[in-house]
């Protein structure tokens, strides 16, 4: 399995570089701010941005945040996590000197010692100045087995949208008259030296109303790709429709995978010019395959032949046996109640489960003997966040990253066959945690279901109610929050004073898939009563009050604070809203955001409407109402999630007469910043911004008290 990329679900039509919303006739006067590089949105969002930096740049804290962050982000001292590709490392690096960065490799061996030799494959900064163009590094794939050619994916200023040229890994260029496409969110990969699968996604006709490729292809080389034979073809309606080749071993499956729906998958083989339908659920999830078996997740229970497999369980079956009508279907493994499966890789023998319990992560082992799955937990630390981060399929060999909320991230070689862990290398501590805590809490929410947080005190702290905190979040798309280690965090909020607040709200993934389909459509009120729950146990507990409480989402986080922002203003002084979905009327006429209707639901429906209405941000704004000054953040070149939803938000609030900050950086991609020089300004001006709201009212509080008391 992960010797194929799947460039799929990152966003975006794909007919221009930045196309124009849809558009209809519509109530809404804000509409020409989503026109995301007209003259008049661009200047709008300019002269927003030169209030917003003059005002954060004049704090005082904001350049020491800025110089450390700074620091931090590019230091030599991080970690150079691996891939682990045809026996060597591979690795892309970014640092103060190479902020675009270098594609380089390293033989095993070499990794091991404290200052490899890194042999540069690509240097991005110098082929940047050669063409004179905003490269953000998008990913390689590399042919297996031999590595031999690779497809190079390049973004103009951090777009989801990329350039892919074939590169050769023995003349170290890209290959003239070589696989190559331009700009566009087409998908393409390998199967053999001298053909790919490809979905092109340039104009209206090739994509979806997600704006994903609808049709799959085989291009070869030496072809025009226009003339690429159609080997399947999907709805308009659907998300997408992709091929890829999967290696198990030395056998390969050409797989055709089509997406009705953001949750939803048909899996095709395709074989002697005939696709053949996989016998598996639609919203199963084909995890890897190990000696002829598939190994498949299930995000509801599956009935076969008598017998029912569970909601949440990997399953695994002969891959031939998903043709038939009845597959021979084995239980891997099944989580238990306040557990959920986070990941699963496959080395030569093995495969590897990633178990989040109660989030809090550890690994297992299982390999398949005599018919039976065998299982044995492996020996890593405890207590903490663990992610396998490269796996060889052939040997057991992998590496694994362990981190926490106060421990720096250290990177495991591992050998899942002999249970043997080394030590590669560490992460030095960015801040000084002496003194600091982790603690995990339960709130309970509107309906009763219990909440799970995390919250990391500073030295020195009391539960007074005057703390300095930041509340963050995401609860959507089964996406699990997990204790992290951040040294930006840690010394721009932490050493200063502040707590930090992790929640698990349901939406997400950290017990499972009931976790998440506990807030998909009409039930998203679900997720933003549990971070209102979170809240209103910090302020129960004396952790913080609502005049020192913030808090911060991204995304789908963004839509998340947003709504709670509007439901609750009482309980924050603070909102970090960024790269947000906010128009909740409109979200699928915008970018990617019909791909997620399985998500949120389809407002053209009046039914689904009917909830989406009730919570939606942008529509339910409201003049009257006493909102904390809130921080909006997006990016010009976020062709996942379009800028104007927050554009249309922070004009609207204006215009109501509310005071709130917003910052537009004119590129940097749905991430919000395309290089690191981006992502430390953009951390700078946040915690700036947190400080003013939340910290030094702290200290006027308290200077406030003690000129009461010698009174």
């Amino acid at each position: 399995m992960k010797h194929c990329r799947i460039l799929f679900l990152s966003a975006g039509i794909a007919a221009s570089p930045m196309p124009m919303a849809q558009t209809e006739v519509v109530d809404d006067p804000y509409l020409w701010l989503e026109n995301v590089e007209g003259p008049n949105a661009l200047a709008w969002a300019r002269g927003q941005n030169q209030v917003s930096q003059a005002e954060l740049e004049a704090h005082a804290l904001f350049e020491p945040i800025h110089e450390r962050a700074l620091e931090i982000l590019t230091s030599d001292d991080r970690i150079a996590y691996p891939s682990l590709q045809g026996g060597m490392i591979y690795n892309f690096w970014r640092d103060a000197d190479h902020v675009r960065g270098l594609w380089r490799r390293t033989s095993v061996e070499g990794y091991r010692n404290d200052e490899p030799e890194w042999d540069v494959l690509l240097d991005l900064d110098a082929l940047a100045g050669e063409e004179n163009e905003n490269w953000v590094w998008a990913g390689a794939n590399c042919r297996y087995p031999d590595y031999d050619r690779c497809l190079v994916s390049l973004s103009i200023g951090g777009a989801d949208a990329s350039v892919t040229r074939e590169w050769d890994m023995e003349t170290r260029e890209f290959v003239e008259g070589g696989f190559a496409l331009d700009e566009s969110k087409s998908s393409i990969g390998w199967r053999d030296r001298d053909s790919v699968f490809y979905g092109p996604a340039f104009t209206p006709e090739q994509v979806t109303d997600s704006g994903y490729p609808r049709t799959v292809r085989i291009w070869r080389r030496g072809t025009d790709p226009a003339q690429a034979e159609i080997v399947f073809e999907g709805e308009q309606g659907d998300v997408a429709s992709f091929g890829a080749r999967f290696w198990d071993g030395d056998t390969h499956y050409d797989m055709i995978i089509r997406a009705p729906g953001f949750f939803s998958r048909h899996y095709y083989l395709y074989r002697a010019g005939e696709t053949h339908r996989l016998n598996v659920q639609d919203d199963a999830e084909l995890a890897g395959l190990i000696d002829g078996q598939a190994l498949i997740n299930l995000k509801s229970d599956w009935d076969v032949a008598g017998t029912t497999y569970p909601q949440g369980a990997l399953v695994a079956a002969p891959i031939e046996s998903l043709e038939t009508e009845t597959p021979e279907v084995s239980v891997v493994y099944r989580p238990g109640e306040r557990a959920s499966i986070a990941s699963v890789a496959t080395t030569d023998n093995t495969v590897l489960v990633n178990v989040l319990d109660n989030v809090v992560s550890k690994l297992l082992r299982f390999t398949f003997d005599n018919g039976e799955w065998q299982q044995q937990s492996l020996d890593v630390p405890a207590l903490g966040s663990i992610s396998v981060v490269s796996a060889d399929d052939r040997s057991d060999r992998f590496y694994y990253n362990y981190t926490g909320f106060l421990t720096p991230s250290t990177l495991y070689e591992a050998d899942a066959a002999a249970d043997r862990h080394t030590e590669v290398r560490s992460e030095p501590s960015w801040f000084d945690a002496d003194g600091m805590e982790v603690a995990q809490h339960e709130a309970t929410s509107a309906d009763g279901e219990r909440i799970p947080y995390f919250v990391v005190t500073p030295a020195g702290f009391e539960a007074d109610g005057e703390t300095p905190t930041l509340l963050s979040a995401y609860g959507g798309f089964e996406v699990s929050r997990t204790p992290f280690y951040s040294g930006v965090t840690g010394s721009a909020w932490l050493e200063r004073g502040g707590a930090y607040v992790l929640a698990n709200i349901r939406g997400g993934g950290e017990f499972g898939p009931k976790w998440h389909q506990a807030a998909l459509k009409e039930n998203r009120q679900r997720a933003y009563d549990d971070l209102i729950a979170v809240a209103e146990d910090l302020i129960e507990r004396g952790i913080t009050s609502p005049d020192h409480l913030g808090i911060q989402g991204g995304s789908n986080g963004g839509l998340l604070v947003g709504a709670v922002m509007v439901q609750r203003p009482d309980l924050f002084d603070a909102v970090v809203c960024q790269v947000p979905l906010l128009d909740m009327k409109r979200y699928h006429l915008l970018l990617a955001g019909a791909s997620w209707m399985a998500e949120y639901g389809d407002p053209d429906q009046p039914e689904e409407w009917a909830y989406l209405s009730e919570y939606s941000p942008y529509q339910n704004v409201d003049a009257d109402a006493d909102y904390p000054r809130a921080f909006f953040t997006t990016s010009t070149r976020d062709d996942r999630v379009h800028p104007g939803h927050a554009r249309k938000m922070v004009a609207k609030m204006l215009d109501q007469g509310h005071d709130l900050l917003y910052y537009e950086n004119i590129e940097g991609g749905h991430g919000g910043a395309a290089n690191l020089k981006q992502r430390a300004y953009l951390s700078a001006l946040i915690y700036a911004y947190l400080h003013a709201q939340l910290a030094e009212a702290s200290t006027d509080e308290r200077e406030e008290d003690t000129g009461d008391q010698e009174a």
